[in-house]
């Protein structure tokens, strides 16, 4: 069989996949993937209430970073080699984060993958508030010496569909500017749909049935789950649940400087479909169709548009 390789290094102001050489990989170890803005927290939250305990009762959501680690994270502080003797301490099922398409990301036939995907037209919505609540502080976290530094957002959003609709950031990338490729992440993952330790779950269809959600990252992992303890995870991650816990962290007073304006109640913030219909013009949407028959299979697009009920 056909295995993925490592064929590229992505290397700017908020990705370092080489710092995935400090991973050792376990038996039971789970990788979330994602471009950005599809799910990846989310899912996360999912697992925390399954591998690690029930939050429904806490005020607000635990920290992800310390128990599901970005290690592709450049800004992350800690370096490569911390970072692989701190995973190893990690007590709980590990769960990690990354947003590297898989030819920079590497395979392990004992590692689970779980790839996330949205409509690339959601993304961008969800991308626009993101983006646009950069603080300084975080621009400061993203610059490195003698490197292109990541642009500001100017509030233009046109341009800014224009730029990422069309441009990649790395050479062999056609959109995703001026972050990374979106739609050649989920490509890179669909080609190998066939290994049985991928798990394709789409953020529309995690919205509108949780619980099957659940149930089929539960039987991914091999967790054997009650139909209450299914109930009880949905519950804890319901998007009001979770939003009400964004709310009450933001307000909580904090000596550690903000990486998005308004805080956590910013970077959770609508968990809804379709906002693009509002602001996208038929030029934009033609560049949409261009780019996207460029980059995607027709099976692929048709997932990231319509989520499993394409298959």
């Amino acid at each position: 069989m056909d295995y993925p390789k490592v064929s590229k290094t992505y290397l700017n102001h908020h990705l370092d996949s080489s710092r995935w050489e400090a991973f050792e990989p376990q038996a039971g170890d789970i990788v979330v993937t994602t471009s950005y803005k599809c799910g990846t927290t989310f899912t996360q939250q999912i697992l925390y209430n399954m591998l690690v305990r029930n939050t429904a009762e806490d005020e607000t959501f635990p920290p992800l970073g310390p128990v599901s680690p970005w290690l592709d994270a450049r800004f992350f502080p800690m370096s490569k080699e911390e970072l692989g003797v701190y995973i190893k301490t990690l007590p709980h099922q590990r769960f990690l984060k990354s947003h590297l398409p898989l030819d920079g990301l590497p395979y392990f036939k004992e590692v689970k993958y779980l790839i996330v995907g949205r409509d690339p037209r959601d993304v961008f919505m969800s991308l626009v508030n993101h983006y646009g609540a950069y603080t300084d502080f975080f621009y400061d976290q993203l610059k490195h010496d003698g490197e292109p530094e990541m642009p500001r957002f100017d509030g233009d959003i046109q341009t800014l569909w224009k730029n990422w609709i069309t441009r990649g950031w790395f050479d062999w990338e056609q959109e995703g500017y001026p972050f990374w490729s979106n739609m050649h992440h989920t490509q890179s993952y669909w080609d190998y749909r066939h290994l049985p330790n991928f798990l394709f779950l789409h953020y529309s269809d995690m919205l509108s049935d949780l619980p099957a959600t659940v149930s089929r990252l539960a039987e991914f992992i091999n967790l054997p789950m009650t139909t209450d303890e299914i109930t009880a995870v949905v519950d804890a991650v319901s998007f009001d649940r979770v939003k009400k816990q964004a709310v009450a962290e933001s307000a909580q007073p904090s000596d550690m400087p903000e990486v998005f304006k308004g805080g956590q109640a910013t970077f959770i913030n609508k968990g809804t479909n379709g906002r693009w219909r509002d602001v996208l013009t038929e030029e934009d949407l033609s560049l949409y169709v261009e780019t996207r028959d460029k980059v995607l299979t027709a099976d692929c697009a048709a997932w990231l548009e319509q989520g499993d009920a394409s298959l």
